[in-house]
């Protein structure tokens, strides 16, 4: 028999293998909505931190804003946060335009997603730690036979990094991405990504045989036309519990007005 692949370097087709099954798992729980859940997320910037609670429903998601700056609303930012949810309730228009808008962001996700074998030559670099524990950490290069499909693939081609692997639920871990040159994105002649961006990404299992980003950070100058736009995020998402498969939005607005789940939040991971 064979040494075992845990006690020796992989080698390249079993690399490129294990990657794949990888993120073939990470595009089926991408399509999944059958485990929603309510989380806390924290997004900063170097202007504005806001907190918000989030909760995932079959008619997209729900959030309500809990704090601004790591300070819990004003008496008048709490009142324009519930007469924002009274909108919603009274109009669900409004939050089907936002699951549309959500669909199309998953849109482009799931391609990404399908690319990612194709679009990268991967190689074994050892194991290394991370927030789910060690796994197998592979650096990645363009793969110069892959010809992008369309704008929104073509900054595959421009991108090189790092990927963690954690080999017994064979799920992506941690992603780091570089961008080394400047790209057309979405808008071709009219918008590009400028060199220098790059991203991390960490996911971890957050229970019930789930797994959920909890760390997110972003860095790039998006250049449409004549103007630029600088994006500096750092995104931490916290306090997974699930919530009931067949919930709607107004009674996610329900959950997040009651404070419901506040006591199992304090022990989830």
């Amino acid at each position: 028999m064979g040494q075992p692949i845990a006690s020796r370097p992989l080698t390249a087709a079993e690399a490129q293998a294990l990657v794949g099954r990888a993120l073939a798992t990470e595009l089926n729980a991408a399509q999944d909505t059958s485990h929603p859940m309510r989380y806390r997320l924290r997004k900063q910037s170097p202007r504005l931190t806001s907190t918000k609670e989030i909760i995932e429903t079959r008619e997209g998601f729900v959030a309500r804003l809990v704090a601004i700056n790591d300070q819990p609303l004003s008496q008048s930012d709490d009142e324009k946060e519930q007469a924002r949810l009274d909108a919603l309730l009274s109009d669900p228009s409004r939050q089907q335009h936002r699951k549309q808008s959500e669909d199309q962001d998953a849109g482009i996700v799931l391609k990404l997603l399908r690319m990612l074998p194709q679009a990268f030559l991967y190689q074994y670099a050892g194991t290394s730690a991370g927030v789910s524990g060690t796994g197998e950490r592979f650096t990645f290069k363009p793969n110069p036979g892959f010809n992008p499909p369309d704008f929104e693939t073509e900054a595959l081609t421009s991108m090189t990094g790092e990927i963690l692997i954690d080999a017994a639920g064979e799920r992506v871990a941690r992603l780091e991405g570089h961008l080394n040159q400047d790209t057309d994105y979405g808008w071709g002649i009219l918008g590009k990504l400028n060199r220098g961006g790059w991203i991390v990404l960490e996911q971890a299992s957050v229970g019930g045989g789930q797994w959920r980003i909890v760390h997110l950070k972003l860095q790039m100058t998006l250049r449409i036309l004549f103007k630029s736009k600088n994006i500096d995020t750092i995104e931490e998402m916290s306090q997974y519990v699930p919530v009931p498969a067949g919930i709607d939005y107004r009674q996610a607005i329900r959950l997040l007005r009651s404070g419901d789940g506040n006591a199992a939040h304090s022990g989830s991971r």
